[in-house]
């Protein structure tokens, strides 16, 4: 579902977890998609995934897709991702899911520890995405 947003267009869709707060999944402007950071969080049970840092990954893969979907691209179309972890001991198995989605054309990436995130989650990934020609607007 798209709305008008002034120059920017509001994305939203029920395959991703609904905000948190007072912000948008994501907003398409001048050729870019910019994802919000999404958080373990199944869109149908509503469930905070924390027992598996790689289902924790794939689960926010996932609901970045269908947010980058919603607007008319692909993970492939990703540009720049950041990740943010509570625990920098689990880079290496989160690179080793996150390698699953992202093929050949790697996007940007910044890995942080942070002190916390919300909910508790474990992990949260934001993404820019590059809309497709036609797609832009």
């Amino acid at each position: 579902m798209e709305q008008t947003n002034t120059a920017s267009r509001m994305i939203q869709t029920t395959d991703a977890p609904a905000a948190i707060g007072p912000y948008s999944q994501a907003i398409r402007t001048d050729g870019l998609l910019f994802v919000s950071g999404q958080l373990p969080i199944d869109p149908v049970s509503g469930d905070l995934v924390t027992d598996d840092i790689g289902r924790a990954t794939r689960q926010i893969v996932r609901n970045i897709e269908a947010i980058v979907r919603a607007a008319g691209a692909a993970l492939a179309d990703v540009v720049k991702t950041t990740i943010f972890l509570a625990d920098m001991n689990d880079f290496a198995a989160v690179n080793e899911v996150y390698g699953e989605y992202f093929g050949q054309i790697l996007p940007a990436r910044s890995t942080v520890q942070v002190a916390a995130l919300p909910k508790n989650a474990p992990i949260e990934i934001e993404a820019v995405v590059r809309l497709p020609a036609g797609k832009e607007q």
